[in-house]
């Protein structure tokens, strides 16, 4: 039997128990070793603020409607942050071997059967600790958000949020020639931006990024900036701080009301230009050459290449059957200092 994390209501984690189902000739079945919690997205499920579980999404005409809702709860299998070996394989698969360490997204559960093609495109590099794995499709995020941004050599990005995919997003910058400002209001994670290569820290308690930042690009303000922490204050905070008649990405998921945006003053008179970046598109001009599987192949490529570091981010590792006690950490506001990664091990 396998073991899978669900939501049973807003804030009440349980786990459930499912039958393994047999294998197919060109089948694979994984046995999950990690599975990182999202402390953003995944956490609007947990909280009963997804809008899926108030509207109903029809991808036809890419609308939400009121008339009825897309997921109730029980929620199953949430989650988008895998790794795992290759347990078992079907009778006529050849591309991958038992042992071999396959990414992917799979939800929290301990046991996934794919094709063997899907498990052949993701075999993490030989010689990288598995736990890297958790992070090919947040990583995967924050390169396009970085893609949508147009990095070019000198410019200065600045990054509001230094969760995850902020850490993760501020080193793929510097490595398209951009330098770095990440704003945070959490030391250890801007401790955390500046180890990984952030030229400039802002803590937003002390000091007023947007009057920061001007100050540190002779009063232009941030060629681009990317805000990926969903929150509404932050994405105002990026606008002001952004130069005339250049762009913001928007890469956080927000939720609820836009309380905190004020959209007559610098966004109004400084012509700024506002991209929205999310994974389940990329930006036009690359779509006919990058896809999502594309993204995540190169984070963990440049993961494996040490050109980018990913398991300091990892800062609390629990059990699985310890679900509950880590969404409930996660769940805290202000979140506790000392968190960034939280991942389950099955």
């Amino acid at each position: 039997m396998g073991r899978v994390v669900t939501f049973e209501g807003p804030r009440v984690v349980g786990i459930r128990e499912y039958e393994e189902p047999p294998l197919g000739p060109r089948e694979v079945r994984l046995r999950t070793l990690y599975s990182g919690i999202s402390a953003g997205t995944e956490m609007t499920a947990y909280r009963g603020s997804n809008p899926y579980l108030a509207k109903r999404w029809e991808q036809e005409r890419r609308l939400f409607l009121e008339d009825e809702v897309s997921i109730e709860y029980p929620v199953e299998g949430w989650g988008y942050e895998e790794v795992g070996e290759v347990a078992e394989i079907g009778a006529e698969v050849t591309k991958v071997a038992p042992g071999e360490v396959v990414y992917g997204t799979w939800g929290h559960r301990s046991t996934k059967v794919v094709d063997e093609d899907w498990a052949e495109a993701r075999v993490l590099p030989s010689g990288v600790d598995p736990v890297v794995g958790v992070f090919s499709r947040i990583g995967a995020i924050s390169l396009n958000a970085v893609l949508d941004a147009n990095v070019h050599v000198g410019e200065y990005v600045a990054v509001f949020g230094q969760g995850v995919p902020g850490l993760i997003a501020a080193q793929l910058a510097r490595l398209n020639g951009g330098t770095v400002i990440a704003v945070d209001g959490i030391r250890r994670r801007l401790e955390l931006a500046g180890e990984l290569g952030a030229a400039h820290v802002i803590d937003f308690n002390e000091k007023s990024p947007a009057e920061e930042i001007k100050g540190l690009t002779e009063g232009r303000g941030a060629d681009v900036s990317i805000e990926i922490s969903g929150s509404y204050p932050a994405l105002h905070e990026a606008i002001r701080s952004t130069a005339y008649n250049s762009e913001v990405v928007s890469a956080g998921f927000f939720q609820g009301a836009g309380a905190g945006l004020f959209l007559g003053e610098e966004f109004h008179h400084n012509r700024i230009h506002v991209v929205c970046s999310q994974i389940s598109g990329l930006n036009p001009s690359l779509d006919h050459r990058w896809s999502v599987e594309r993204l995540e192949k190169t984070v963990m490529s440049l993961a494996a290449d040490a050109r980018i570091s990913l398991e300091p981010l990892v800062t609390h590792v629990f059990e699985a059957n310890e679900a509950e006690k880590a969404f409930q950490l996660l769940d805290q506001r202000p979140a506790p200092a000392e968190v960034v990664q939280a991942v389950l091990k099955f």
